[in-house]
């Protein structure tokens, strides 16, 4: 307050949380008889301050917790005429910088920790080293620290003679006793080593994943638990990734795409010690875990946002929100009125989002994210999905990272993403949404579908399938009926891409996420289980299923047949899928490449998912001629001639 009543200091800002280590602190001051000083202090140091008439500004380092800064104003005769005080709570933590670089020499594989950094402000050095290998490697190495090399900050290793992903994590330890740790991998095939593209690379674990959609509280009323009391039941199904909607807290419950807090839990899902229980018993059935996470938008009763609504610029949050030029009011898209826009031009909330994921994988261990309306960040920040991948991939590498935007855009797999969904160009629309409507046109557009021939997909492209997710709607088996649910789960889990099961689908649940925040039933009244289950073990178990490599047949029917071969690496089997969207049993005649001889010369197919072993003929141009039966798919590999 004025000590003089005539006017006093007036700060530009209130004081909250802080994502940086440094703040610009602005004001003015407004007594009627001019200020000879104006100084700023934060917690007991005086800052440099620069004036213009009245008005000034400081750049104010700050520490780790509370910081308290203060503004005085004095006059020439040193009258006290104001004092203002605020404070800045850092939300970081001071940490030394872990990086991770591998190099192939002659000698062997050397892991190189000499790029790692001291925490800048305090620049306290690193004292320590620590290596460990991991623990899953395919086989033993033993860490050696290389000649001549000063605190182990290298190590060398010797070449592994067992193909597969080798992991190493290295934490650094500074003088102040704050550490950080990052971890890497390198990949030997056929006995040799290579470097990971870690910017476009997905681990291993992925080409094989069958991910299944978790909706908590469809599971059981109690959130983490129910969810962990099925683990048993889903590791059985064949799943090895979960899936789960937005855990992060909510106000408005339902599906949890308002969020109010990144870094807390939702209360009717459970504590912090359920969800890391979740995790862990998830792990130890090998299953992964990944988090729908919305770092977009936040929900318009987050704590900044409301603090912003109320102070306006004065807000340390105001810019932490992407705001329209007309008359700067929060931005959204379509109806969204209730989820503003984060500003990714801001500095300092691109770092509370980093922050905000790095969380989870540092303290959590989630092995990915399914990241919500990524393709909305992309328009208004298009690098900021590049520098995210790094530092969550120098944090933990074998994360999935899912983007919620179209796989036929290619800006997705060169810019931070491992997979995309399967939709058309236009947001939100899957790539089948009118391939089931016509039953007689489904072929054609099926086609243009799976192979987007209009553009063709990006050489890495991994799609995203599914027949029903959180945004569909009503269930594919209400909207189609069991026949058609069968033959589309035959296409969907043998097609390339990343399969994804959600939540009751494998019983046929018929309900729709956005209407049902209560527990679904999981009485199997279709039988259709163990069918999934057959499925998914087959995809699993076939090298050639969980490959990237297709190709769509020609093929010849009077019925709805689609057929493509799957396949892998040379000494892999590959697989004939043909699928029969019909009502009717099929005859088709199906052209295969030459380059496949055992299906060419071989006089029985066996039927993987039936069981039965097929006669077949072939037409005098060499296309095999098969019988399918009605609304099924047939998952074929040769047989040698008896």
């Amino acid at each position: 307050m004025s000590k003089t009543g005539k006017g006093g200091i007036i700060l530009r800002t209130t004081g909250g949380d802080a994502w940086t280590w440094q703040k610009r602190i602005s004001g003015k001051c407004t007594c009627k008889d001019r200020c000879g000083v104006i100084s700023v202090w934060v917690n007991g140091t005086r800052v440099k301050v620069t004036r213009r008439g009245a008005a000034f500004s400081a750049p104010v380092p700050l520490s780790e917790g509370k910081n308290r800064i203060a503004a005085y104003c004095r006059h020439a005769d040193g009258r006290k005429c104001d004092t203002k005080e605020i404070a800045f709570r850092v939300c970081l933590k001071r940490r030394p910088r872990a990086r991770l670089r591998v190099h192939m020499k002659s000698a062997g594989v050397l892991l190189d920790g000499r790029a790692s950094s001291p925490d800048k402000p305090a620049e306290a050095p690193i004292v320590k080293y620590l290596w460990r290998a991991g623990k899953d490697n395919p086989s033993a190495l033993r860490i050696r620290p290389s000649p001549g090399a000063s605190k182990a900050e290298t190590v060398l290793l010797k070449i592994p003679r067992v193909d597969g992903e080798y992991y190493f994590s290295l934490k650094v330890i500074d003088a102040a006793g704050r550490s950080d740790t990052s971890t890497t991998y390198f990949v030997v095939e056929k006995g040799k080593p290579r470097l990971v593209r870690h910017a476009v690379e997905n681990p291993a674990w992925v080409e094989s994943a069958v991910i299944y959609g978790v909706v908590p509280h469809n599971f059981g009323p109690r959130g983490f638990r129910s969810v962990t009391e099925k683990l048993d039941y889903l590791r059985d199904l064949g799943i090895n990734a979960l899936w789960l909607s937005p855990c992060t807290q909510t106000p408005t419950g339902g599906h949890g795409y308002a969020v109010s807090d990144y870094f807390s839990l939702r209360r009717d899902y459970g504590t912090k010690a359920d969800f890391r229980k979740l995790v862990k018993e998830a792990h130890a059935r090998g299953i992964r875990v990944l988090m729908d996470f919305v770092p977009n938008h936040s929900s318009l009763q987050h704590r900044y946002m409301r603090h912003a609504q109320a102070h306006g610029k004065a807000s340390p949050y105001y810019d932490f929100y992407d705001r329209n030029r007309v008359d700067a009011q929060p931005t959204h898209y379509f109806n969204w009125v209730h989820l503003p826009n984060i500003n990714y031009d801001n500095p300092e909330a691109r770092r509370w989002m980093m922050e905000a994921f790095s969380y989870w994988g540092r303290e959590f261990d989630v092995d990915g994210f399914r990241v919500d309306a990524a393709w909305g960040i992309r328009l208004r920040r298009p690098d900021f999905w590049p520098q995210w991948r790094s530092e969550l991939k120098r944090i933990k590498p074998d994360l999935l990272l899912l983007a919620e935007a179209s796989a036929r855009d290619p800006y997705y797999f060169d810019n931070g993403f491992d997979a995309a969904y399967d939709w058309t160009e236009e947001l939100g629309h899957w790539s089948m949404e009118k391939v089931f409507k016509q039953p007689g046109r489904i072929i054609s557009r099926l086609h243009d579908a799976l192979t987007n021939e209009r553009s063709g997909f990006h050489p890495d492209a991994l799609i995203f399938r599914f027949l029903n997710n959180n945004d569909t709607g009503i269930r594919f088996i209400t909207n189609y009926g069991l026949k058609m649910e069968k033959v589309a789960a035959a296409m969907l889990l043998t097609l390339p891409g990343l399969p994804c099961i959600y939540t009751g689908q494998e019983v046929g649940a018929e309900f729709e996420p956005y209407k049902t925040p209560q527990p679904i039933s999981w009485q199997d009244k279709w039988g259709l289980r163990a069918y999934y289950r057959k499925l998914i073990h087959l995809r699993r178990r076939l090298p050639s299923l969980h490959s990237r490599s297709w190709d769509p047949l020609k093929t010849r029917s009077a019925q709805q047949v689609y057929a493509y071969l799957r396949y892998g690496s040379p000494e892999e089997v590959p697989v004939l899928v043909a699928l029969n969207f019909g009502d009717e049993p099929a005859k088709a005649e199906v052209s295969l490449p030459a380059r496949f001889p055992a299906f060419t010369e071989s006089a029985y197919l066996k039927d993987l998912l039936s069981g039965d072993r097929i006669s077949i003929s072939r037409t005098p141009a060499g296309a095999l001629r098969m019988e399918i039966p009605p609304s099924s798919g047939r998952i074929l590999v040769p047989l040698r001639r008896e």
